[in-house]
């Protein structure tokens, strides 16, 4: 498969070098940032609302946020924060307890989860996308003492008791009462007085819990990832002062990004804090504005995650696009194949793309400004053999997982320690040990899985391959998804391609599928297409069908939900969808019908 387009094998000593030369200005920044991450630990005070009220102590008129029209300084709204958690605490809210927040993006939404991180409680982010069924699979996972909203709640029955709805769950987790559902609204800001700080913030250690956030995980129903002061506060360090090295009133921080997600919780709101910078809100993602609010607010930087920068290249050119200020992003999804295009068209310096998962305990960052990698990681990690047939890691004759050479491709373990605890999964002790491997390289020791396939570019950097899963295996070969995913997306004819691997009776592995949106006005071709594919993909890659869809179902994170298009398969009776099949060499594609799909379920199609 060709590489032109993808991620580099490895990285040689002249590309750091010169990579470093760059980069010297900000070496003592950067030194000192590492010794900050390595020097924090769990017992050590310190919180998001301690954070949060040390700026405002500092730099009390900076101006912390921006939404729409509205803007408030640092010290404006840690009063604000600090008068809803005088609230909180009328409530009957303690430390340690959970309190539920269902918003859309807003100041509000910012001022009461840092106000119950002020308490020393636990805010639960939800998703406010989730439908019923999850909305009450994710409390029962949380057990919130409060839940708060500003958004109308999903269709329940709840039961009434003086006209105050609560919840079915008569128990928070400790045991305690339900203390009810509270609409933000009936709590609006007062800024006629001084409110003080709470003394419980003082009491906070970096090692309690900040916020739970909805993962879907790989499996069932979503699952609550712990995240921990420590967890954020290292994240505003590492990707605020050395990846973006972010100014205070110099850089604004553009976030499009849904906040109960940890690109925008942990990363753009964590590294605008810890650096004094401003953060620009958006109430949602729109392509169409994007640069104009960009502009609106003079960003600087901004974060991305999943498609949002394909989307931005699919739009017509503006001037606001040209004009922007904009001299650095964060984030991660951007793919390698647009990587190039990206940042010419819209004049980017830096694309500091990262890697980390809500309840893993590393991150990566390209620090150093390379090309088409997650970049940098001064945690201990290994990357070991995979064996995507059985979806297990290789062992050698003594039953220890072998390493990766540099260039090759494994599964991503991190080492879980003192420096970099696994929090886990809310109440789901099954889920985290399976998530655990212990005495992998001597006894006693404990390593992450992160589920993850990535090469080895050395110098610590790596970039992403796929999802274990994803890649597949076809002709006794590995499949990887992303790069066939590149590669069918230069296809002019193609605005995105989703690829997945599929059974296929009596034979072994998966054949590979993919389901494609053609750009408007475009027709599907299935000899040019196929012309196409021979030439670019060897052919254990080549895909073995096709779908064409007019659009692709995806998360609020801009995620194909790619698990639906694996269960669907190209079984005609399951999709409406145009389908073709790869026939053989000569006759290329052609439609999928009744007997062909008959011929390949008796084993008689030849692939």
């Amino acid at each position: 498969m060709s590489d032109k387009n993808n991620h580099k094998k490895h990285f040689s000593l002249t590309d750091i070098t010169l990579a470093l030369l760059r980069f010297a200005p900000r070496l003592p920044r950067f030194i000192l940032t590492l010794a900050q991450l390595a020097w924090a630990r769990k017992n050590q005070r310190g919180s998001v609302g301690y954070f949060l009220q040390r700026a405002a102590a500092r730099h009390a008129d900076a101006i912390f946020l921006k939404y729409e029209d509205e803007s408030y300084t640092y010290g404006e709204f840690n009063q604000w924060v600090n008068q809803l958690a005088a609230y909180l605490q009328q409530r009957g809210v303690q430390p340690g307890d959970c309190v539920a927040l269902w918003f859309s993006n807003s100041p509000a939404q910012l001022a009461w989860a840092l106000a119950v991180c002020k308490l020393g409680a636990i805010a639960g982010m939800l998703n406010t996308k989730q439908t019923a069924q999850p909305f009450l699979h994710s409390l029962e996972v949380m057990h919130p003492r409060l839940l708060i909203n500003a958004e109308p709640l999903p269709t329940l029955d709840f039961p009434h008791q003086k006209g105050q709805p609560t919840l079915t769950s008569p128990t928070s987790e400790s045991g305690l009462p339900f203390l009810g559902v509270v609409a933000a609204a009936e709590v609006p800001r007062d800024a006629t007085r001084s409110w003080p700080d709470p003394k419980e913030t003082e009491a906070i250690t970096l090692g309690a819990t900040a916020f739970y956030v909805m993962t879907s995980g790989t499996t069932g129903l979503p699952k609550a990832a712990a995240m921990t002061h420590l967890r954020w506060y290292k994240a505003g360090i590492a990707f605020g002062r050395m990846a973006l090295n972010l100014k205070q009133r110099k850089d604004t921080m553009y976030c499009a990004l849904p906040m109960y997600h940890n690109t925008a919780l942990s990363i753009a709101l964590s590294a605008s804090i810890m650096t004094g910078s401003t953060l620009a809100l958006a109430p949602r993602f729109s392509a169409s504005h994007f640069w104009q609010d960009c502009q609106r607010h003079r960003a600087t930087t901004f974060v991305y995650v999943g498609e949002l920068c394909r989307y931005l290249l699919q739009q017509p050119a503006q001037a606001n696009e040209q004009n922007n200020r904009i001299r650095a992003v964060l984030g991660n999804g951007l793919r390698a194949e647009i990587w190039d295009e990206f940042q010419h068209r819209f004049g980017i310096n830096r694309i500091c793309k990262l890697y980390g998962a809500s309840e893993g305990n590393v991150g990566f960052v390209n620090v150093f400004n390379l090309k088409r990698t997650v970049g940098f990681s001064p945690m201990r990690y290994t990357i070991v053999r995979f064996d995507t047939d059985h979806e297990e890691p290789l062992k050698d004759a003594n039953g220890k997982l072998v390493k990766v050479g540099r260039g090759e491709v494994g599964l991503l373990l991190t080492e879980v320690s003192e420096k970099a605890p696994f929090d886990g999964y809310t109440n789901n002790p099954e889920a985290n040990q399976q998530k655990l491997f212990k005495n992998v390289f001597k006894p006693g020791d404990c390593w992450f899985n992160t589920g993850d396939l990535v090469r080895h570019q050395g110098y610590r950097h790596i970039a992403f391959i796929d999802r274990v899963g994803d890649t597949f295996r076809w002709k006794s070969e590995n499949v990887a998804t992303t790069e066939v995913e590149s590669q069918l997306s230069r296809c002019k004819e193609v605005l995105d391609a989703v690829v997945y691997g599929v059974k296929i009776p009596n034979t072994e592995g998966r054949a590979g599928m993919a389901s494609l949106v053609l750009k408007q006005g475009q027709q599907f071709n299935p000899q040019a297409f196929y012309d196409f594919v021979r030439k670019q993909l060897p052919d254990y890659a080549r895909p073995l069908f096709i779908r064409l869809q007019q659009a692709h179902e995806m998360t609020t994170t801009f995620k194909v939900r790619k698990q639906q298009l694996k269960r669907e398969s190209y079984e005609l009776q399951n999709i409406k969808d145009p389908l073709f099949v790869f026939v053989n060499e000569q006759q290329g594609y052609q439609p999928l019908n009744e007997e062909i799909l008959q011929r390949i379920h008796h084993g008689q199609h030849r692939f």
